[in-house]
């Protein structure tokens, strides 16, 4: 490996293959990992004239199957780039494992901040641009849902009916393949939430884990560039905005499932508005969106007991993140999950 190369990207062997795979880079490279993420490994490399590049590729170790397709997540960006999602440019994907040990695709760098936590907002927008910010954020997910899977070559990417029942059923196993202790209110909450799963509406590209922390901003709070597309899915829309809503943490929540979110920080807009503006814009109903909170608690709890289990097998190198920092987010996430649920079953 060369000299400075971050973990699962060597520099050297990347050069190689760029002389045919990324021909209008120019070695040698220098490169860094981007900071933020916990599931694959993103790094910035830069090239002799300057210009910067985004290499993503899978953990180290720890891969399930299905998880991690580089590939997929590549096709994704690259169908909707031509549209009015903000998306970076899909540059080079390479399938050859013996480059880097894995596959890994190639995407432009989008100059910007990543909302990562609140410090790094405070740092990075005033009051306006937060505010900005939220209003960008769902005007870009409600460009998302208006793609018609079809139109733009991604109508194969799975089924779309069903969505929530098969999301169910995925995260449970997968929970069930990575957890390191016993999780009963996991178990507990995924039988509430299949007793009660609302009719599906509609069939739309899933982001799957769309929030401020996989978008890059502007200084002016708008959003650039949509990230991170390795759970995107077809099925209901509905499940991406109870994720934007369940992520969205507020100054005075008992319980967050991030304590240093970025939207804890005033002069972000509340749940309401970004709820009302999401239903006027997209022109759907919204009244069933107590579940979709739950849901996407839910399966953040279960995400993130996989993050768990990889921090404690140090999948990713030593990134110096305690573990018991992803245990305890579990936990929040599941508790908040289960009240979001329960008033939801209450209802009828």
């Amino acid at each position: 490996m060369a000299d400075g190369s971050p973990p699962g990207v060597d520099l050297d062997a990347l050069a190689t293959w760029a002389a045919v795979g990324l021909p209008q880079a120019e070695p040698p490279f220098t490169g860094h990992r981007i900071t933020g993420g916990r599931s694959n490994i993103t790094v910035q490399v830069v090239d002799a004239r300057g210009v910067a590049y985004v290499v993503r590729r899978p953990p180290l170790h720890g891969v399930l199957p299905t998880a991690h397709d580089m590939g997929r997540e590549h096709r994704i960006i690259a169908a909707l780039g031509p549209t009015g999602v903000p998306v970076p440019d899909a540059l080079a994907m390479c399938d050859d494992t013996d480059v880097l040990g894995a596959p890994f695709y190639v995407m432009g760098f989008v100059e910007g901040t990543v909302l990562n936590d609140a410090s790094t907002a405070e740092a990075a927008l005033d009051p306006d641009g937060r505010d900005r910010a939220g209003a960008t954020l769902i005007d870009a997910l409600v460009a998302l849902h208006a793609v018609d899977p079809d139109e733009v070559g991604l109508g194969d990417l799975a089924k779309k009916d069903e969505y929530v029942a098969r999301q169910l059923r995925r995260w449970h196993r997968q929970v069930e393949q990575s957890r390191q202790r016993d999780l009963p209110a996991v178990d507990r909450v995924h039988d509430l939430l299949a007793a009660h799963v609302p009719p599906q509406r509609e069939g739309r590209i899933v982001h799957g884990d769309f929030r401020l922390g996989n978008c890059i901003v502007g200084p002016d709070g708008a959003v650039r560039a949509v990230l991170d597309w390795e759970l995107c899915t077809l099925g209901d829309p509905l499940a991406d905005l109870g994720y934007v809503l369940a992520t969205w943490a507020r100054p005075d929540d008992d319980r967050v499932p991030d304590p240093t979110g970025p939207t804890l920080l005033p002069g972000f807009a509340e749940r309401d508005t970004l709820l009302a503006r999401y239903a006027r814009a997209s022109g759907r109903a919204v009244d069933a969106v107590d579940f979709y909170v739950a849901f996407s608690l839910w399966r953040l709890a279960c995400i993130l007991e996989g993050v768990y289990a990889r921090a404690l097998a140090r999948a990713q190198g030593d990134t110096g993140v305690d573990p018991e920092v992803f245990r305890r987010r579990v936990d929040d996430s599941v508790a908040l999950a289960e009240e979001h649920a329960t008033r939801f079953a209450a209802q009828g």
